[in-house]
């Protein structure tokens, strides 16, 4: 009788050993060095601040090196410049035939308060598989964009349009004219 009692203590520690592991595991208790995945953030349970959804791209994109932003020089009277003009991107949901599409912004965030028109952007050969308003963005010759049909983007304002390609394109200011 004594044999069974010894045996169950020795199975209900070995349990809660084992329970305990798991649990420290799991609350991160483990002493992980930075850098190395958490059990669950890798089973995607870990909470996060805000309620943003985390997905993971369906493939790497390249960022190229030499994208320094260069902030103009009001000191000697630059009302505006390159830097004033912010363009985004990013992956959206894909056409139905599986083509991903990209959604880009282009902002002018001109601190002094200057509206600036005649924004061209350094495109390569850009082309979309869905047609884009050629009077927000247009490919006018290899490498030159222009946006808003080079009319005047206001202080704060900014443009938005979607494009469906087989690869993110790297777009860039390449020339603007401040009003």
């Amino acid at each position: 009788m004594e044999h069974h009692s010894v045996q169950r203590f020795v199975t209900i520690v070995t349990v809660s050993f084992v329970f305990l592991g798991l649990f420290a595991l799991l609350a991160d208790f483990g002493g992980r060095t930075r850098g190395e995945p958490v059990l669950s953030e890798l089973l995607g349970l870990e909470e996060r601040s805000n309620s943003t959804l985390h997905i993971a791209l369906h493939r790497k994109l390249l960022h190229r090196a030499n994208t320094a932003i260069l902030e103009p020089n009001r000191i000697w009277g630059d009302k505006c410049s390159k830097a004033d003009i912010v363009i985004t991107q990013g992956p959206t949901t894909p056409l139905p035939n599986g083509i991903p599409t990209y959604t880009v912004d282009i902002m002018n965030i001109c601190v002094s308060g200057c509206d600036i028109s005649g924004i061209h952007l350094s495109c390569g050969w850009f082309s979309s598989a869905r047609l884009i308003n050629p009077k927000l963005f247009k490919r006018l010759h290899y490498n030159d964009c222009i946006v808003n049909d080079g009319k005047t983007l206001v202080n704060g304002g900014s443009i938005s349009f979607q494009y469906a390609n087989t690869f993110l394109y790297p777009l860039s200011v390449s020339k603007v004219v401040c009003v």
